[in-house]
């Protein structure tokens, strides 16, 4: 049985239109969905990032790690006002993951095509690197991870 909480975090927390995507991506690449959404606490405040996981397949690079995954489209009117939301966005899952739960990594899911068009400018990269955000790139087409950073 589903309890009341855990029914008010599906309900407040929105998915991005590629959040099944990077869910499959995800599973393919043998990590196991432990949370959709991961829900997080900061005293009265309610943070909800798209997706928690972890990777239990023996021999692989990332084994028994556990990351949070914020998916974004980028499909609004404006890169530079994606950006900025989605910045803002991971700003604040960092520091309340780093307070909460050390032990688990934030990556930005961006598409391809948004990492190819946009993330490679001087601003995207300047200002992903002073965050030291890592970004999870997925070609959408395909349900794939192309890179990690």
């Amino acid at each position: 049985m589903v309890s009341e909480e855990e029914s008010s975090i599906k309900a407040m927390a929105a998915k991005d239109i590629f959040h099944p995507i990077v869910r499959s991506a995800l599973e393919k690449e043998g990590w196991t969905i432990t949370h959709d959404p991961l829900y997080l606490k900061v005293d009265e405040d309610k943070l909800y990032v798209d997706l928690g996981a972890q990777n239990h397949l023996l021999g692989v690079e990332r084994y028994g790690q556990k990351i949070a995954v914020e998916i974004k489209s980028f499909l609004g009117l404006s890169l530079i006002s994606d950006f900025h939301e989605a910045m803002g966005q991971a700003w604040n899952y960092k520091v309340v993951l780093e307070e909460i739960e050390p032990n688990r990594v934030l990556y930005l899911a961006v598409p391809e095509d948004v990492y190819e068009d946009f993330f490679t400018r001087r601003l995207a990269k300047i200002s992903v690197g002073r965050m030291q955000l890592n970004l999870l790139v997925f070609n959408p087409i395909r349900e794939e991870i192309i890179i990690w950073t």
